[in-house]
């Protein structure tokens, strides 16, 4: 079969050049469609249902949304995960779906169950909604609107806020992409009618009946039309409040006299500012308004960015004088940091590995083809990229070694050029082209079954990965998938381009002059015919060796730490910066301004500071107004001058703050990671301890606990414990035997108070297209303490107004912040990063403490989740996998060999490699990570196809000489050249990987480093250790299987 496509290709030559100009031209049309982003999007697939209740507490939020909402959705199938956050005025429940659900699907499941929950949540609590379809990866564009230099004076934070969400946001929604844009920062603007209790009891008005008139007044209707003559009049009401002074003179209710009370008579009507949930800063200097673009699930980043980028210059352009839109996060500089860092070190290792073809081979054109092979088998990939759905980035194209891609075409290759030095009758003539064709089918029909064979086992040895689930599932498949397209293409192309180009390309002219290539080899040959003769005397010695420095190595290897993927520089720091529970708005944002200001001042690196108080419009990621993520977007490396490497100026930026700053916690993550980090569980750390139970003070008291227990851990950095209490309330408790001896009802007296100080809207103003509420509320200088709640006037039914006091205790108390949940469980997180130090040992190191010294009470446990969890899991995977591969690998050896004593001695191969890894890793002081296991799984296949080509070899030795010393010593030095080729070009094609320092190399470095010692020393240890235990199988279990022979008639007296 192989061998007919073979000729086909050599004898149709035209039909193969098309299909390859073919390949080429819709690879690259192809390689224009391929999506681009820094890292795959390892979210999982969540449905999160927001719901805003500003008058309600983190209890009645639980009680009265949180808990009916899980409930009703406990029971979609395809549910993997459910958890929920309940804190004052918000409720969201995040619900993660398995893989395999479509999310389309699961979000109109959850469409059905808030239709069906929202008679049991009434509107005034809130109205839960889906939040955009997004992912952690779909925050692809961070802006403010910030007025330029010189017009700071003209637009304050709430005409920034309308800008962005009437100008700005509107403009970006209909960009193709985009699910949603959230607003943040800035004031959202009102028209305010702020009434004086005093007046209103003078005037004997109710707050009821203030609301009463505006909703009165505020409307528009029609009444049809009526005929005139020929043609019709449409007959339209224009009673709609549009400015202040329509507000002021509406009447509210007229004196017994007749005289209408206006609302100008009874408070103030002016421009007022919604209850803030969250601020934005731009340098320390002023607050903004700005916006997250949130990118459609599924969509392509790069193109999405590039539309966005036009249409904000569109809309930059239709802005007011002076007021400018500053992108802050742009995911296209981490893209273009990682793409970049990939670039380089796939053009370095290709360039490397044509050097080393041309150097073992000795013919530049025969380099060349080789060569050639490598974008082909690129474009071929790409192709396949599209078809599958893999995005080209870090990971997917981190792994490709150029090595294995030409590894089927260097056989071929490499046997014709053997074959041309051996054609002793054409010495210094040139050979036909029939004959051309003839010789290179004859060389590839040969060594086919060498090159199909080994290409098999390194697509086996990738297959593990492939089992690989959830998170890591989604970080390392894309990098398998993208290796097995690429050498599928290089399979095919091996099969078809390479003989057709082979015998048209290659010269006829046969030159058996020996070529610099030829020289070396002959030096190297000689050496190793020298040195094997040498260990051929001293076994033993030498076997015993290999097994101890083995075991040493396992034993290294267990004192190597662990991590999941080391992490990802994105170029920025995303700074977790907290205050004291319970702060305002105004204290966070001051402790935001004042830490920009120190670090701008002390750090040249720094291009700006962004920083995020609280929660966006569109509370996603629903961080308290004593919480705020300040983003320090970072120059170029090159420019940096107080630090080389993140972790290093995240130390020094940290010890500045702590310096300069008291009551306020830092902790640096990179923007995406963080965000990735809070979607995967619920909290923004590397290591997160959950506990879970029922009570919160004793959940609040065990955290703390471990959170001590965490900070005494070598290693873990910016521990944080979840505050679920410490949030000073005033507390409003009914005298229900004073209610009813007033005649009122808990509900007419909770609208008075809501109204007062929350604000309640009557309605709208319209300026233009423009939409504003109109709110009701007391006025400022009523509500600023204990003493205006108590002295809150409520009308009872007979007419007398009484303060609120005389019906309720007012008191101050200390009340929940936050609850958390998780399965219907409440729980408390304590969770840390980890500095200097891999994260398994740390997390092994606090599990050893918590189970000595941490008893918890009976319905109450513990677990660990964060980067460590998806570690356990990758690693509880591949213990299964990998084995399975590799029993599959040994099953291969033996239909190759038809021999388990042939396919164990190549197997030995695999152990030789690990040595060198291992080594490598431990030399480099590198964790073991997921990303160093694919590096392993890599050397697992070129190691063994080494071992295959001298066991081949060596057989067909054994049929020319008895001498087993013999048959290695000549086998060897046969197959030298193709051994030392392959290792070096696999190895060395990783090179540029090992020893990058751009941005995103830490990924790519454990697995390069692996590939680079484990090969290195494993072709050292194959060529002599190999033949050793060749020897001695030979020796002690010499082939005894005999072919049947036919029985004949003499034999068994068979008589017809």
């Amino acid at each position: 079969m192989l061998n007919k496509i073979i000729e086909f290709s050599i004898k149709n030559k035209l039909i193969i050049i098309l299909m390859t100009l073919g390949l080429i031209i819709y690879g690259l049309f192809e390689l224009k469609k391929l999506p681009i982003d820094a890292v795959p999007d390892i979210t999982d697939n969540q449905v999160q249902i927001i719901t805003v209740s500003p008058s309600l507490g983190a209890p009645d939020v639980e009680r009265f949304i949180t808990f009916p909402l899980e409930q009703t959705n406990y029971n979609i199938q395809g549910i993997k995960e459910m958890r929920s956050f309940s804190r004052f005025g918000l409720s969201v429940i995040t619900i993660v779906f398995r893989d395999d659900i479509d999310l389309l699907v699961a979000r109109q499941q959850v469409a059905e169950r808030l239709q069906q929950v929202s008679k049991d949540i009434s509107t005034n609590l809130g109205v839960p909604q889906m939040a955009p379809i997004s992912t952690g990866l779909g925050e692809i564009y961070q802006y403010v609107v910030r007025p330029k230099k010189g017009f700071e004076h003209r637009y304050n934070p709430m005409e920034l806020r309308t800008i962005q969400d009437w100008i700005v946001r509107r403009q970006l929604l209909g960009t193709p992409g985009v699910a949603d844009v959230a607003s943040f920062g800035g004031n959202l603007k009102q028209y305010e009618v702020a009434v004086n209790p005093a007046i209103l009891k003078s005037m004997g008005v109710t707050i009821t009946e203030v609301f009463n008139a505006l909703q009165k007044n505020n409307q528009n209707t029609g009444g049809a039309y009526i005929e005139k003559g020929p043609s019709v009049l449409f007959i339209r009401t224009e009673g709609l409040m549009n400015k202040i002074p329509d507000i002021e003179n509406t009447v509210v209710k007229n004196l017994a006299d007749g005289t209408p009370i206006l609302i100008k008579n009874i408070g103030k009507v002016q421009y007022g500012k919604a209850i803030r949930y969250g601020a934005m800063t731009f340098n320390g200097k002023s607050e903004v308004a700005g916006g997250v673009v949130m990118m459609m699930k599924g969509s392509n980043s790069n193109e999405v960015i590039k539309l966005v980028k036009s249409r904000i210059e569109e809309i930059q352009k239709t802005l007011p004088e002076g007021v400018k839109i500053d992108a802050f996060l742009d995911r296209t500089k981490m893209v273009n940091n990682a793409i970049g860092t990939v670039s380089k070190n796939l053009l370095e290792g290709a360039l490397i590995v044509i050097f080393v073809l041309v150097l073992f081979l000795g013919n530049f054109r025969a380099g060349l083809l080789v060569a050639s092979v490598i974008p082909l088998a690129m474009l071929f990939a790409i192709i396949m990229m599209n078809i599958f759905g893999v995005s080209g980035n870090l990971m997917s194209l981190g792994a490709l070694d150029f090595g294995l891609i030409v590894d089927g075409a260097v056989i071929i290759v490499e046997a014709i050029l053997h074959r041309f030095k051996h054609l002793t009758k054409f010495q210094d003539k040139k050979i036909s082209q029939e004959f051309m064709d003839r010789e290179v089918y004859t060389s590839s029909s040969t060594m086919m079954n060498s090159a199909v064979f080994g290409q098999i086992i390194i697509l086996i040895v990738y297959l593990p990965i492939l089992t690989l689930q959830g998170i890591e599932g989604k970080m390392f498949k894309p990098m398998a998938q993208t290796v097995i397209f690429a050498l599928l293409g290089a399979f095919i192309l091996s099969l078809t381009y390479i003989p057709m180009m082979s015998s048209l390309f290659l010269s006829k002219k046969i030159d058996l002059k020996k070529n610099f290539s030829d020289k070396m080899m002959d030096q190297l040959e000689a050496f190793y015919h020298r040195t094997l003769n040498l260990v051929l005397k001293i076994p033993n010695l030498v076997f015993f060796s290999v097994v101890g420095l083995f075991l040493i190595s396992l034993f290294l290897m267990s004192r190597l730490g662990g991590e999941f993927i080391p992490s990802l520089p994105e170029g920025d720091f995303a700074v977790d910066t907290r205050v004291l529970p319970g702060s305002n708005l105004k204290t966070s944002t001051d402790a935001v301004q004042k830490s920009s200001k120190i670090l701008m001042k002390k750090f040249p690196e720094i291009e700006k500071i962004v920083g995020k108080t609280g929660s966006s419009e569109i509370p996603t990621d629903p961080m308290p107004i004593d919480a705020s993520d300040m983003m320090i977007i970072l120059k170029p490396r090159a420019e940096w001058t107080s630090a080389k490497t993140y972790n290093e100026l995240a130390e020094k930026m940290s010890a500045e703050l702590k310096k300069n700053l008291v009551g306020v916690t830092y902790s640096f993550q990179y923007p995406v990671a963080m965000r990735f980090n809070e979607l995967m569980t619920g909290a923004r750390q590397d290591v997160v301890c959950k506990i879970y139970g029922e009570n919160l003070d004793t959940l609040k008291v065990y955290a703390e606990k471990l959170g001590a227990i965490s900070k005494k851990i070598n290693g873990a950095q910016n521990i944080y414990v979840e505050p679920i209490s410490g949030m000073p309330q005033i507390v409003i408790s009914y005298k229900r035997e004073a209610l009813s001896q007033f005649g009122l009802n808990v509900e007419d007296v909770n609208n008075i108070v809501n109204t007062a100080f929350a604000g309640q809207s009557t309605g709208s103003v319209f300026e233009g297209e423009k939409k504003f509420d109109l709110v009701v509320r007391l006025d400022g200088e009523q509500r600023k303490n204990v003493e205006d709640v108590n002295n809150l006037l409520i009308s009872t039914p007979s007419g007398i107004e009484i303060p609120l006091s005389t019906v309720a205790r007012v008191e101050l108390k200390e009340s929940v912040n936050q609850i958390q949940r998780e399965n219907a469980q409440r729980r408390i997180i304590v969770g840390f990063n980890v500095r200097n130090r891999d994260i398994q040992s740390t997390v092994e190191d606090l599990q050893k403490v918590v189970e000595n010294d941490f008893k918890l009470p009976s319905g109450y446990s513990i677990s660990y989740g964060g980067t460590f969890e998806n570690l356990q899991q990758a690693k509880s995977r591949l213990m299964i996998a990998v084995p399975i591969s590799l029993l599959l690998i040994l099953l291969m050896l033996y239909f190759a060999f038809n021999s388990v004593k042939y396919g164990l001695l190549i197997f030995s191969a695999i152990p030789l490699s690990m040595i060198g890894g291992i080594l490598s890793l431990w030399i480099r002081d590198m964790n073991f990570s997921i990303s160093a296991g694919v590096g392993f799984i890599a050397l697992f296949g070129v190691a063994v196809l080494n071992g295959i080509v001298l066991i081949a070899e060596f057989n067909r030795q054994k049929l020319v000489h008895s001498d087993l010393k013999e048959v290695v010593k000549i086998g060897g030095k046969t197959r030298l050249r193709p051994v030392l080729m392959t290792a070096f070009v696999a190895s060395l094609g990783f090179l540029p990987m090992a020893i990058s320092t751009g941005e995103g190399a830490e990924v790519q470095r454990p697995l390069a480093t692996v590939v680079i010692g484990g090969l290195l020393l494993a072709t050292f240890l194959t060529l002599y250790l190999l033949p050793l235990i060749y020897i001695w199988f030979e020796e002690h279990f010499p082939d005894r299987r005999k072919k049947f022979q036919e029985v004949s008639a003499e034999e068994d007296g068979y008589d017809e």
